[in-house]
């Protein structure tokens, strides 16, 4: 089969890999329809994880069965999936309580942006839909894997209740899908701090009602401008950076709560901040699988359109512009096509 593989920071190629087999009783084998760049992709693309040795790339994907171990009998051969980027059995107890990205046989997936793929605990991680969906619906059942489920727990991470005001740090493909996350849980405001014209647009498509330009601690007074002083109820970090976290922390509210779903990249929070700033903080890997039957149905009875983050769609053998394109900010998110 072909696939992308890093090299190097900046360097990402196609080549020929071996075919996935199933090697364990809970394995299943799929034929991709769509994967996709994400932002986390580009933190090794821009050199600030280091890329020890050539590997496989891609945690997101949507796909046709092609075979299954002895023990999955969920799926099957010839259904169309959609899984997570963090496999689960979905039966310890870990899962059991709704953290499936902490299973205790979790893997973390990392070859999808390739023809075919092994999915470890296929039977806790892939969820079949009941036919082969329209077309139209792939690219968001393809942000279902990842960014939507991502951007969801950043909403319910941060607790939006119906009424809320909510500030959405980031304007990347995980920070939009939160903006729906929080229109779909009931926050009567939400703020998008975004720069980038294009995904100012698409924010207020998807339900913000307003935009902050403002960076930093300009950024915050704009939020406490606009929430009498105050800071608002909920905040989702979605960037994972120093200052996003700093700017997440001070536009929410005493008593309120920050979902912070941006991989932390030098990120540390002082103790007294915290614990003055009387303000609530839960992230981490978000337990997608929780989540996917709901997003699935919202997704394929029209409610969401979360598929709309993909302004840039390639052939799988042009990964490497699809990564290019994302770090020089030309597109939000790319999704290829094998």
């Amino acid at each position: 089969m072909r696939g992308a593989v890093i090299h190097a920071p900046g360097d990402v190629r196609f080549e020929t890999l071996d075919d996935p087999k199933i090697s364990r009783p809970t394995d299943a084998i799929i034929r991709t329809v769509a994967t996709c760049v994400c932002g986390s992709d580009l933190w090794p693309y821009r050199g600030a994880e280091p890329v020890a040795e050539p590997h496989p790339m891609g945690h997101e994907y949507v796909g046709i069965v092609e075979e299954v171990g002895s023990e999955v009998t969920n799926v099957k051969p010839g259904q169309f999936v959609v899984g997570s980027f963090a496999t689960s059995d979905n039966t310890c107890a870990n899962c059991l309580n709704g953290w499936q990205s902490s299973c205790l046989h979790r893997e973390f997936m990392g070859t999808c942006q390739a023809d075919y793929v092994r999915i470890p605990n296929a039977h806790g991680t892939l969820v079949a839909t009941h036919e082969h969906p329209p077309g139209e619906f792939v690219p968001s059942l393809l942000a279902v894997s990842d960014v939507m489920g991502t951007g969801w727990y950043a909403a319910v991470a941060a607790e939006v209740k119906p009424g809320s005001t909510a500030v959405v740090v980031g304007d990347g493909a995980v920070g939009l899908c939160g903006v729906i996350a929080a229109k779909e849980l009931g926050a009567e405001r939400i703020i998008a701090m975004s720069r980038h014209a294009s995904r100012q647009k698409l924010a207020l498509e998807f339900g913000a009602t307003d935009i902050v330009t403002e960076r930093g601690d300009e950024g915050i007074a704009r939020v406490k401008d606009l929430t009498d002083g105050i800071g608002a109820d909920s905040v989702l970090e979605c960037v994972g950076t120093p200052e996003s976290m700093h700017q997440a922390l001070h536009s929410a509210r005493p008593g309120g709560n920050v979902g912070f779903v941006g991989v932390p990249h030098e990120v540390s929070v002082e103790g007294q901040e915290l614990f003055f700033s009387q303000v609530g903080l839960r992230g981490g890997p978000a337990p997608v699988r929780a989540y996917l039957p709901d997003l699935i149905e919202r997704v394929l009875s029209g409610r969401i359109d979360p598929g709309k983050v993909f302004d840039l769609t390639l052939p799988l053998d042009q990964v490497a512009e699809g990564y290019r394109a994302m770090d020089e900010c030309r597109a939000i998110k790319a999704l290829l096509k094998p």
